[in-house]
């Protein structure tokens, strides 16, 4: 009989006892992990897009996908819900928003968030929107992602 290997961010290898994590990699070499919120500016200034969303959230999957389609590869960090506080708070700074008030509408930094070169370029919905109007791939090109 086969044994089913459990989904994780980790690689497993079988063995005769079961199976064993090999700790020194991780499935992607985009994805990364926001154990410190102070690192949360750096990636954002250092790539030219990075998506930020909870770990195993559909809707980053979706947001990454469609922009390997158009052939950029961003760079995904995906957040652990006890450091999720943290990062949002880093974000709201990042932004230039009041961190007790929230974004200016009212709400909250909601996953997937979206930065293109540097600044917030939105969600899931903003990233469809203008990817189905066109204006995707020249906001994209403008912030060096795609050299076509």
């Amino acid at each position: 009989m086969h044994q089913a290997i459990p989904y994780s961010y980790k690689t497993y290898f079988p063995t005769t006892i079961g199976l064993s994590r090999d700790t020194s990699t991780t499935a992607t070499t985009t994805t990364t992990s926001v154990a410190d919120s102070t690192n949360v500016g750096k990636l954002v200034s250092e790539n030219a897009v990075i998506v930020f969303g909870r770990r195993g959230c559909c809707m980053c999957h979706v947001v990454k996908r469609l922009l390997q389609g158009l052939g950029v590869n961003p760079t995904v960090s995906e957040v652990d819900d006890q450091d999720e506080v943290a990062v949002v708070n880093q974000l709201l700074r990042i932004i230039g928003v009041d961190q007790k008030s929230g974004a200016p509408d009212g709400s909250s930094v909601q996953f997937p968030v979206v930065f293109v070169g540097g600044k917030l370029f939105g969600g899931l919905e903003r990233v469809m929107a203008t990817h189905i109007s066109g204006e995707l791939v020249p906001v994209l090109k403008e912030a060096g992602a795609l050299w076509l």
